[in-house]
């Protein structure tokens, strides 16, 4: 009784057979295997609209199928079909090295069954399934690696030109050091705020919007007690009492104070104009 092969080209001797080769048919087995699970391979789909057939070569490591990744590389100038082979049934990621704005498919090489399809803009990768198990019309799927629900994220994360969107009451934007920078925050009163943190000195002023859409107003909190400087000017605490003015020092800190009683200075200039 002759070898046979499996569908991804492994042998299996039948007993009595390849007396005095099975060493280097079972390494050549393992080698094969190894690539299987492991192997990395570029398959070049170059040229205009049309299929690259991948390939399983029974004994033997040249087949384009047997690798766990292939980077798909080369210029496309048309939509491209990766096809694989009918009852190959393996995992593989696959790479979009290519270059050029069409899309690419993969999907077994006959049938109807399922299919995956890089978009033309797509450079990225895939992990698939090949289920060549039906015979008749085999599925190409895609295993998505993102799961439901809250996913958290370590380490450093670098975001280019990214929008966020709707970021929840509480999301917390740190620097560089890790500390919060930002916070977006609510009071009971559903006000949404914006705190804004200094964390070399532990400032923490918080920003929060009021009015109505015709009138907005922006109210800055300070930390507890602190004062609030804009532009080199150190507003008061808290307010004054009812007819005070605010005056500076002349440092750029402000206070309220006591409008003098009597003729106002204005008036005093023009007093003294008149009457010499």
């Amino acid at each position: 009784m002759a070898s046979t092969y499996t569908d991804l080209g492994l042998e299996l001797m039948a007993t009595g057979e390849n007396a005095g080769t099975w060493g280097t048919k079972t390494n050549a087995n393992l080698s094969l295997i190894e690539q299987l699970t492991g192997g990395v391979l570029e398959v070049s789909i170059a040229g205009g609209a049309g299929t690259t057939a991948l390939t399983i070569a029974d004994g033997a490591l040249t087949g384009t199928a047997q690798q766990r990744v292939i980077e798909l590389a080369g210029t496309i100038s048309g939509n491209r079909i990766v096809t694989f082979p009918l009852l190959t049934e393996n995992f593989y990621f696959i790479e979009n090295g290519t270059s050029g704005a069409h899309t690419v498919q993969l999907k077994a090489e006959s049938g109807s069954g399922a299919t995956v399809t890089f978009s033309a803009t797509d450079k990225g990768d895939k992990l698939v399934v090949a289920k060549g198990d039906d015979g008749t019309n085999p599925n190409i799927v895609e295993i998505s690696l993102a799961t439901a629900g809250t996913v958290t994220e370590t380490g450093t994360q670098t975001l280019t030109n990214k929008t966020l969107t709707s970021p929840k009451i509480g999301t917390s934007i740190l620097d560089t050091n890790g500390a919060e920078l930002f916070k977006l925050t609510a009071t009971s009163s559903a006000v949404n705020e914006i705190t804004y943190n200094n964390a070399a000195t532990g400032n923490k002023p918080t920003f929060t919007a009021s009015g109505d859409d015709t009138n907005i107003g922006v109210s800055i909190q300070p930390k507890g007690s602190g004062t609030v400087t804009i532009d080199a000017l150190t507003f008061p605490a808290a307010d004054g009492s009812s007819g005070q003015i605010l005056q500076t020092d002349g440092s750029g800190n402000l206070s309220f104070t006591t409008a003098s009683s009597g003729i106002s200075m204005g008036k005093a200039i023009a007093a003294a104009i008149v009457f010499g």
